[in-house]
């Protein structure tokens, strides 16, 4: 079984940039590119399969006829045909929604499949670049609401100036919002639920205001405050560094300048490399052979044993 590579999914948005054509060398002249979905299995925003045996078919498609093969026996038991991951690059020309996701259980008992918790580890931004995590203060769900409505819930946020290799991790129930000039990779359950809290009064191309979710959201949110939302973190060269750690994925950060082999043997899991900076050439135990450059998102099946890496390139690694 060899490593899939899949057509991206632009969106445009209203707030989106011209960062993520150029990073992923595309022959596209679409504008406000603010979401590149690299591997998705988000219904009705699946992404497709652009080489090898499966060329043309939806991911979902290959999970239903590979199975645990593809994503793991443990995983195909927990998620089905549904791919259980969505990885995205994210450009922000202006400053998107501050917002919240539910937890599984409160998703489900809102008709939904599943909440989402997820994660962000900061690329090539803008030098001023700023993001929001968490809360700085204690507030009330009473105060939370006022607060909107008064336009002064930003007074309660921690906010960040952020630099390429800063990492967020955001479990469900964590509020925030990329700032303007932020250029992200994010790894996310699959899942496209989204309360959006408060949107700096802005307006969409037709002149309504976005609507907003601050009802649905007071439920969601964690009101703890946590002295640093940030994920501390040594960065070295020629191994695996570890960001993210929690049920739904595992994930690490290499930075090569050397050959080296990856053990995956004891691994009931698919493995994504999402390629940050350089490029490199990538060989799987059964002898098939990639590039991975910036800008690049391959998925490796569950059934791959290890791989060996060749070039000068950074990366992310994640898996369940």
């Amino acid at each position: 079984m060899e490593p899939i590579k899949f057509q991206p999914l632009l969106k445009s948005t209203i707030w989106g940039g011209n960062k993520i054509i150029p990073f992923k060398h595309l022959d596209s002249t679409q504008e406000n590119v603010g979401e590149s979905w690299e591997i998705s299995g988000v219904k009705d925003n699946e992404t497709i399969v652009k080489n090898g045996a499966f060329a043309g078919k939806k991911l979902n498609e290959v999970v239903a006829e590979l199975k645990g093969k593809l994503i793991g026996e443990e995983n195909y038991k927990r998620f089905d045909n549904e791919f259980p991951l969505l990885i995205k690059f994210i450009d922000a020309r202006q400053q998107l929604s501050i917002q919240v996701h539910p937890t599984d259980e409160l998703a489900q008992k809102r008709g939904k499949e599943r909440g989402k918790t997820e994660m962000w580890y900061i690329m090539d931004s803008d030098k001023d670049a700023k993001l929001r995590s968490g809360l700085k203060k204690a507030i009330t769900p009473e105060e939370y609401k006022a607060m909107v409505e008064n336009d002064t819930i930003t007074d309660a946020l921690a906010e960040y100036n952020v630099k390429e290799g800063d990492c967020f991790f955001l479990p469900a129930g964590r509020i925030h919002s990329i700032g303007t000039g932020c250029f992200l990779a994010e790894i996310q359950q699959t899942s496209d639920v989204t309360y959006r809290i408060y949107d700096f009064k802005r307006r969409d191309k037709d002149g309504n205001e976005r609507q907003l979710h601050t009802k649905e959201a007071a439920e969601c949110i964690n009101y703890h405050v946590e002295s640093d939302y940030r994920t501390n973190y040594i960065a070295e060269k020629d191994r695996g560094v570890s960001l993210v750690q929690c049920n739904y994925f595992t994930t690490s950060l290499y930075d090569l300048t050397e050959p080296m082999t990856i053990d995956y043997s004891e691994l009931d899991s698919f493995v994504i490399l999402i390629g940050m900076k350089g490029e490199g050439t990538v060989t799987d135990n059964e002898g098939n052979t990639f590039t991975l450059a910036a800008g690049e998102t391959v998925l490796i099946p569950a059934t791959t044993k290890s791989i060996k890496t060749s070039g000068t390139m950074k990366f992310l690694e994640t898996y369940i």
